[in-house]
């Protein structure tokens, strides 16, 4: 061939080349054009920036071609992208093969469009805001890898169109609010796959046994669901599992026999079910690193073999019937990270070497029958943030740098048979928050060096062998909340320096031998709430600035203090609060000697000032009472709402327009009054009916700080805050039949209008205690009940990100016309930010606020658990939270736990208006509300395990008693009847 041929063909097929590059660059880049206008606008990112018409669209960022320079991938995981993604233009790119736009803010719906990406191996949309259903994905017959997880797609998925993917791979569809569904069997047929995630999307039944035939899986995850039955035998021939997660489900049984095969498991977490039997088939999973198998109903020992577990860190078996020594060599490889082996009936010392390595972040052995002293190597583990050995049988002394380990926050030793003192070393634990030692034999003088532990928020060491001082130093703890030093031997004066722990809301120095006065700083204290002093020596009078105090507990009884009681002190109530201090005079009390007339007149004369000043605080504020509602009134209504001064923001499709809302704000539509705007019923043209708040601007035009937190987000200029959008989204994206639906905010300059679902029936608060209270039937409270664990399960653990609602009461259950009941009211909730599961800021109502507020601000899900334990007390016995007949500082809680601590006829705790036949089944949720207000917050169920709890405690009906007829059963036999364990 001659060169200039060669040329000619050589041009010729350049030519050809450039041609079918420019046409196919030409085809490809309007559809990549539209997909970045679709999001760049609303997205906080810089990855457009290579997207230039100008440019080759192989080099976009994010953007993949092969090697015949069509666009075979598009990667823009994780860059910050909002908006819809228009699939029908993406689509059109006939060589895509993966779709990678996993971990970003993308809404709106995925039409059918998706149907037409036939060439797609790869699908990742998860942790994204989508909203509908999942279309049918059968023509994606190609897909390897599919994920959905955490999407906020609902509806019904479409299971059945899985039998077309037979060359799936990865699939994880998890944590969706699907309706619910058995096992799918359709996945048991793809047998491709090595990843398998269903985890939280509504899945119930029983696990089929064919689950044994995806012999290819790594990963198995089923956990937080409704699935029933016990785990099937054929699990076991997943040899190459690594992960097994089956944890918040219902599963019971033992474990399979053959469990032992699964040799290649590493992490293992089966925990709150109801699965029982021994451990022994866990013997030969030599690999483990985590297991976690905490809330069932296992028993015997655990096998010895464990402690061989060379690499495992994670190991957590709280709340079950163990038995047996915890196996010595535990941890002696590595060190282990987390052990929970807390409320079983474990003996026998603490392993030794569990911080082998110099690493242990958490040990938790708490509520059984370990003996032994601690061993001396957990002295030198600096990394502990925790250590809880109360409710045990250890003994001798405490090693001396146990106290100073400068990562600590919390020790908590108490109900145990320690002895020896607390070291000055403890000034070197900078992170302590919470020193518990009470019920011990602690003795010596309690160092000065104390105030070095700067963190402190908590001391408890009562009933102990303190001897000497309180440190005058204590008043350095800036921090300090709560301070328990009764029933010890303590003697001399109490430190005048206590005035300044401004924080410090209850004190306890009673049964000691304490001497001098009482000092007047501690009448200082604006926190304080509990005062007990009693059974000491105290002498002097009473200093007059106690009267300034607002406390719930006073106890100066049984001391040595003369003279007058105070004016405002000097009432029957507190009566007690002086008893066997024979010095004391009072014109008011009974019991008491009569003061001298001089001290008399003078004391009358502090009295009438007291009670002017009093009355005229009281008509002050009945004055502001009775102005301020017309001032607000009139700031509502006076000025006309123009209407294009209004912008509405929709989350459910609205038959209504923001006119018809804005005309009906007027006076005779008012229904309620709160803190932060009133409330009014509107109804809709149609008939349809809504409540509206319209919240009230604070006088600088700022949020206002008392404001309900979904309120506050809706006021929030867009200038604000960056996270405003990404919070209201997530408060309004909540889809679930009991919690109450917002349709719509309607915002302008100075106002805003919150349209709800109108629940006619009111709150539970209203219909259990107030004005408007009804009976109501334990099968209603039951549902109530029920359906509200439901709505707070939802907030927790059907969201992207847990909710926390943080003022979880019987006045935020509203209930409708069929008394289904609805979780409202957002005021204080929080969404729980990645990477922390904490809050610091201090909300709640008094009687339903969790303990932990006492001693720390930091508040997580459980906090809402206990609240809700609260509501369920009052779903059973009828009274509020906080009653007279509870006593001095007490609330239903410490009500409820000393009636049945004492034995007492608990059934008498029940409402007298249910019937006997009843009183049993609401017992049994009685004793859910107490599993709810456990003290430690760790010891509280979860809300899913509470749902599940009150599930199984549903009540017997009298309907189910077939085979009685009218009038030939007792009501003790009806009982007798409800109560066997076929109905248990």
């Amino acid at each position: 061939m001659s060169v200039a041929n060669c040329r000619r063909r050589w041009l010729l097929t350049t030519a050809m080349m450039i041609s079918l590059f420019c046409l196919s660059s030409g085809d490809e880049l309007q559809p990549l054009m539209r997909l970045k206008t679709a999001l760049v606008l609303n997205s906080n990112t810089t990855v457009f920036s290579s997207w230039k018409e100008d440019n080759l669209v192989c080099n976009f960022t994010g953007i993949l071609c092969n090697s015949e320079k069509f666009v075979k991938e598009i990667n823009l995981s994780a860059r910050n992208l909002s908006g819809v993604v228009p699939f029908d233009a993406i689509c059109s790119l006939q060589s895509l093969e993966k779709i990678s736009l996993s971990s970003n803010s993308l809404h709106g719906n995925i039409t059918d469009d998706l149907k037409k990406c036939t060439r797609l191996k790869h699908l990742d949309l998860g942790f994204n805001s989508f909203t509908g259903d999942v279309p049918d994905l059968s023509s994606l017959a190609g897909l390897e890898f599919l994920n959905l997880n955490a999407t906020g797609f609902s509806g019904s998925f479409p299971w059945k169109s899985l039998e077309n993917l037979t060359n799936l791979a990865f699939l994880s569809v998890g944590d969706n609010p699907f309706d619910s569904s058995l096992f799918p069997t359709q996945v048991l047929k793809l047998d491709k796959l090595y990843w398998l995630y269903l985890t939280n999307c509504s899945l119930t039944g029983k696990i089929p046994e064919d689950i044994g035939n995806l012999t290819l899986l790594k990963n198995l995850e089923l956990s937080d669901n409704g699935l029933t039955g016990e785990i099937p035998p054929s699990i076991v021939k997943l040899k190459n599992l690594w992960q097994l997660e089956l944890y918040n489900n219902s599963f019971t049984g033992k474990l399979p026999k053959g469990f032992g095969n699964l040799t290649s498991l590493v992490n293992f977490d089966a925990s709150q079910n109801l699965l029982e039997g021994d451990l022994s088939e866990l013997r030969f999973l030599t690999k483990l690193e985590s297991l976690q198998l905490f809330e069932n109903r296992f028993v015997g020992e655990i096998p010895e073999e464990i402690g061989e577990f060379k690499n495992l860190f994670n190991f957590s078996l709280y709340r079950n019937r163990l038995t047996g020594k915890i196996p010595q060599k535990l941890g002696s490889w590595q060190g282990m990270d987390y052990i929970d082996l807390s409320e079983n009936s474990l003996t026998g010392p603490i392993p030794p070497d569990m911080c082998r390595g110099g690493y242990m972040d958490s040990l938790l052995v708490q509520q059984n029958k370990l003996t032994g002293e601690i061993p001396e190597s957990y002295a030198s583990c600096e990394s502990l943030t925790r250590f809880l050995v109360n409710n045990n049988s250890l003994s001798g002394v405490v090693p001396a740098k146990l106290w100073s380990l400068p990562n600590l926050v919390r020790i908590d030793l108490s109900m145990n048979n320690f002895e020896g003192p607390v070291t000055a070393d403890i000034a070197e634990a900078k992170s302590l928050g919470q020193l518990v030692l009470s019920n011990n034999r602690f003795s010596g003088e309690l160092p000065s060096e104390i105030s070095g532990a700067s963190s402190l928020v908590l001391i408890q060491l009562s009933f102990n062998r303190f001897s000497g001082q309180i440190p005058g130093t204590i008043g350095k703890l800036a921090k300090l909340s709560n301070l328990y030093l009764d029933n010890n031997e303590f003697s001399g004066l109490i430190p005048e320096s206590l005035g300044s722990c401004v924080f410090v809301s209850q004190i306890n120095l009673a049964h000691n031998s304490l001497s001098g006065q009482i000092p007047r700083s501690v009448g200082s204290l604006p926190n304080l709430n509990s005062l007990n002093l009693s059974s000491n020596q105290l002498s002097g009078e009473i200093p007059s600035t106690l009267s300034l105090l607002k406390l719930s507990l006073l106890d100066l009884s049984n001391n040595r203090l003369t003279g007058r009681i105070p004016g405002s002190l000097s009432i029957q109530a507190f009566k007690d609060s002086f008893a066997e201090n024979s010095g004391l005079c009072s014109d008011n009390v009974e019991g008491f000697r009569r003061c001298s007339s001089k001290s008399s007149n003078s004391g009358r004369l502090r009295t009438y000032m007291s009670c002017f000043i009093s009355l005229l605080l009281v008509l002050l504020i009945a004055l502001a009472c009775f102005l301020l509602p017309k001032l607000r009134k009139n700031q509502t209504l006076s000025h006309p709402l123009k209407a294009n001064s209004w912008n509405m923001k929709s989350y459910h499709v609205l038959s209504f327009s923001e006119k018809e809302i804005i005309d009906s704000i007027k006076p005779e539509n008012l229904i309620g009054k709160g803190g932060s705007g009133n409330v009014y019923k509107v109804v809709l043209r149609d008939g349809k009916e809504l409540a509206v708040k319209h919240i009230w601007p604070t006088p600088d035009g700022g949020e206002r700080r008392s404001c309900r937190s979904t309120a506050a987000i809706l006021k929030r200029s867009k200038s604000q805050s960056p996270e405003y959008d990404a919070e209201v989204a997530t408060l309004s994206s909540v889809r679930h039949v009991n919690v109450v639906k917002l349709y719509c905010s309607i915002t302008s300059e100075d106002s805003n209008l919150l349209v709800y679902e109108y629940l006619p029936n009111g709150s539970l608060w209203d219909r259990l205690h107030s004005c408007q209270k009804m009976e109501m039937g334990w099968e209603v409270r039951y549902e109530v009940a029920v359906g509200a664990a439901k709505g707070l399960e939802y907030l927790h653990h059907g969201c992207d990100r847990p909710v926390l609602h943080r003022d979880v009461k019987s006045s935020n259950i509203l209930l409708d016309e069929n008394w289904k009941p609805r979780i409202a009211d957002f005021g204080l909730a929080k969404i729980v930010q990645t990477g922390g599961d904490w809050t610091h800021v201090i909300a709640g109502t008094l009687g339903y606020i969790a303990p932990e507020y006492a001693y720390t601000y930091k508040v997580n899900e459980k906090s809402d658990v206990y609240s809700f334990g609260v509501v369920l007390m009052e779903l059973v016995t009828g009274k509020r939270p906080v009653e007279p007949k509870f006593g001095e500082n007490k609330d239903i809680v410490n009500w409820v736990y000393s009636k049945f601590k004492s034995q007492e006829n608990v059934l008498d705790l029940v409402d007298s208006t249910l019937p006997d036949a009843q009183k049993e089944d609401a017992l049994n949720v009685l004793r859910i509300a107490i599993h709810c207000t456990s003290q430690a917050p760790a010891s509280r169920p979860s809300m899913r395990t509470v749902v599940h709890m009150l599930e199984e405690a549903e009540p017997c009906k009298l309907t189910d008693i077939t085979v009685v007829k009218e009038g030939e059963n007792s009501q003790e036999e009806i009982k007798s009847f409800c109560m066997t364990p076929e109905k248990q």
